[in-house]
């Protein structure tokens, strides 16, 4: 009886410390700065930032959300953020405020200057891992 209490009692404790990380890995994982390329499918300097997206995404990982909106065919969301011209790149805080906007083309290494004054940090990718 004794050693079937104490094997409950370490079951107990294991799915609570088990609970306790998993609680703490969600919230390391909300992203602290929103990127929302508002854009087009057809618009050049729009496809040109297609593959800084891509990189941005990978290089800061679950520190950032990237989000492509096509304001051609969603015209509420370019209405919502009042824009004149694409592409147009909002970056929000985690409390969905807008803390800086870019118009046209925006070169990865601006970005990059952005985002590490924000407290981002480059992550390794599996790429780099991979070498």
């Amino acid at each position: 009886m004794k050693k079937i209490t104490i094997l409950l009692f370490m079951i107990f404790i294991s799915a609570f410390c088990v609970s306790e990380e998993t609680a703490q890995d969600s919230t390391e994982t909300n992203p602290k700065i929103t990127f929302l390329e508002l854009g087009s499918l057809t618009c050049i300097p729009c496809k040109q930032m297609e593959k800084v997206l891509e990189s941005v995404g990978e290089k800061y990982g679950n520190q950032i959300e990237v989000i492509f909106h096509d304001v051609k065919k969603d015209k509420k969301i370019a209405a919502k953020y009042k824009i004149k011209m694409i592409p147009t790149q909002i970056f929000l805080d985690e409390s969905g405020k807008e803390i800086h906007r870019h118009i046209g083309f925006y070169p990865e290494e601006k970005i990059d200057e952005f985002l590490k004054k924000q407290g981002l940090r480059i992550i390794l990718t599996q790429k780099e891992d991979e070498y």
